[in-house]
């Protein structure tokens, strides 16, 4: 695992230090002398993480890291500050202004690439849902970086495990200022806590009693209902090995005792942004896969997803040597529903035709909208008799009663004729079945409307 390393610095021999260190570890590595320099190179995505000094000639480091972080193009690069600076006011600065992290000079080679390394990781999953998402932005989602930028990481639901009286009745009051806080003193039982909760950050003290909080973050991480919630870890100052070892398994940050307030909602609040920014872009994926195979007026699959899906269906059917039936549909004098009470009321019927389909299938069968006022149903291990009994029950559904359009204020008759065709052999293309099916539909249209024609292999 590697990564693109921007070392900002205005002091030549801090650079070259950096650079051996982590070009030795086989890390990318680009400089820059100044804030302005840095600030290009972002924007140009020519970096995975920054390594940022903050008392710099031109702009200083906190200004740099929070233009990088108010900027939707490079607000989810991560930034770690890198300074002499040490005092707790320092670093809460550095954290509001949007730093990941904050390491204090000389900075050890084993904390820096274990905080690299862990950066890396969060950033190679970031980008992966980013480029996944970007399709979103082409189907009219919203995008959510400027959610993101916006986003004051308040209002997050926090789960403390702690043990210590002493600890967690002095943290959670800190906490509740801003999220809401449930403490779990039992670490026993605290990821089953964690799984039902739906939380956006656990902090888990890693100074259990009989206990391994490093076990309980692992677990969390392999457990799929809590394996994106961020983990703050909180230590003792002679606990570094743990922390490095936290780092590595997956603890997204730490703190150490005694735990500063404004520094310990600075971390919690960083977080919660993350895990939002990331949950954002994971439904932006899930609702772009949605909607490529959906029709978004009736929430059918739409005929791509039919026509990738019926050639799989046709395909075990035969291996399987079960029959497979499937019955084109389309309302009778669709134009006229338009013509007579408008498109809204078209689309009204269209709407509520989908939902009598929904309850006249099973949940194996494949119902679609075809296009326009054209649908198809695909039936696995459904022979002709069966599809036909169906296909007459879902006729009468919608002859049988009413659809309500213009808000209800209107009640129009709706029939439907239908082609059926099933296939009973091997091999047969699923074009030919959806080529007998449209027959059969043609001939229902023909001999009256509102009635099943069959077309049998």
């Amino acid at each position: 695992m590697t990564a693109r390393i921007l070392v900002v610095d205005d002091v030549p021999a801090n650079v070259k230090l950096l650079e051996a260190r982590l070009s030795a570890e086989y890390f990318d590595v680009v400089t820059a002398p100044n804030g302005t320099e840095a600030l290009a190179i972002s924007a140009r995505g020519e970096c995975d993480i920054v390594l940022l000094d903050v008392m710099m000639p031109d702009i200083d480091g906190f200004e740099v890291c929070r233009r990088l972080k108010s900027n939707p193009a490079t607000h989810y690069i991560p930034v770690v500050m890198v300074t002499a600076l040490d005092s707790p006011a320092d670093r809460v600065r550095g954290l509001e202004a949007g730093a990941d992290d904050f390491l204090t000079k000389p900075v050890s080679d084993v904390v820096l690439l274990a905080r690299v390394r862990s950066l890396t990781r969060l950033k190679m999953m970031t980008d992966e849902l980013r480029m996944r998402a970007i399709t979103s932005l082409e189907i009219g989602m919203e995008a959510p970086e400027r959610s993101a930028v916006a986003d004051d990481g308040k209002g997050g639901r926090i789960l403390l495990v702690d043990d210590r009286p002493s600890s967690y009745e002095r943290l959670a009051p800190m906490l509740a200022t801003e999220h809401h806080v449930d403490v779990e003193p039992d670490p026993s039982q605290a990821l089953f806590h964690a799984a039902e909760g739906n939380y956006d950050l656990l902090i888990v003290s890693l100074s259990l009693d009989n206990f391994d909080g490093l076990r309980l973050c692992s677990q969390a991480r392999s457990l799929e209902r809590t394996r994106q919630v961020p983990i703050l870890a909180i230590s003792d100052a002679d606990n570094n090995a743990r922390l490095l070892r936290g780092l590595e398994i997956g603890v997204n940050d730490y703190l150490l005792r005694p735990v500063d307030k404004n520094e310990l909602l600075a971390r919690a609040r960083t977080q919660i942004r993350k895990r939002r920014y990331t949950d954002h872009l994971r439904d932006n994926v899930q609702n772009s896969i949605e909607m490529a195979i959906t029709d978004a007026l009736t929430g059918l699959h739409n005929r791509r997803y039919m026509e990738s899906h019926l050639a799989t269906l046709a395909e075990q059917a035969a291996a399987r040597g079960k029959p497979l039936a499937l019955m084109i549909l389309d309302i009778d004098y669709f134009k006229a529903i338009n013509d007579t009470s408008g498109h809204d009321a078209g689309d009204d019927v269209l709407r509520e035709f989908a939902v009598r389909i929904r309850k006249s299938i099973r949940g194996i069968d494949l119902a679609c909208r075809f296009g326009g006022e054209e649908f198809v149903i695909v039936m696995p291990e459904t022979d002709a008799h069966v599809a036909g009994m169906v296909a007459e029950r879902l006729r009468r559904s919608i002859a049988g009663q009413k659809f309500a359009v213009s808000k209800g204020s209107k009640h129009i008759d709706v029939t439907i004729s239908i082609g059926l065709s099933t296939m009973e052999r091997k091999g047969e293309p699923v074009a030919d079945l959806l080529k007998r099916a449209d027959k059969a539909l043609y001939r229902a249209k023909h001999a009256g409307r509102n009635r099943v024609e069959s077309d049998a292999a």
